[in-house]
């Protein structure tokens, strides 16, 4: 809800309540984490996942990208199936209108890109990419966390990146 909110303050142009918001989550965030410094908690990842999202699906990819980027810092902590499924996404989409030379990057772009997905390849070799598969008969079958990860695709898609620049 908090997310939603967020983009209906950006998308009538009422950035400051959105970012007063974000400010207000954030605070919340930071005192819960000094409380209980084990918990995990996503609602800020979350809102900055959404947001940049939307900045992607409306072509600002440089913007939406390290949007989502931020969203998952500190990795430790956010990178998770769901937070990287999302993620993802936003940066298949990105490649795949580079590829197409709908839309150019500037290298610092790329450099933020490629170091973001080094350190997600660092902090996801023990986050599974997706949970399990179907099978034709409709039985569940759970997948190899070894092939299944996040390190894995970060860095397949750090390869996509190094490729589209040129290296």
């Amino acid at each position: 809800i908090l997310a939603n909110l967020c983009v209906s303050y950006i998308m009538i142009s009422q950035n400051e309540s959105a970012e007063e918001l974000m400010r207000t989550i954030e605070k919340e965030e930071d005192q819960l984490m000094f409380n209980e410094p084990d918990k995990k908690c996503y609602h800020l990842c979350i809102v900055n996942l959404v947001i940049g999202t939307l900045y992607c699906s409306k072509g600002n990819y440089e913007f939406g990208v390290s949007r989502i980027i931020k969203s998952l810092e500190p990795l430790d902590r956010r990178l998770g199936t769901d937070t990287w499924f999302h993620a993802k996404r936003c940066f298949v989409a990105l490649a795949e209108v580079v590829a197409k030379h709908i839309v150019s990057l500037k290298d610092t772009s790329y450099y933020e890109i490629i170091t973001f997905l080094e350190k997600a390849d660092e902090h996801g070799k023990s986050v599974p990419s997706r949970l399990e598969t179907l099978e034709e008969d409709g039985m569940v079958k759970p997948l190899d966390p070894k092939v299944h990860c996040v390190s894995r695709e970060a860095r397949d898609l750090k390869r996509v990146f190094l490729r589209l620049m040129g290296q």
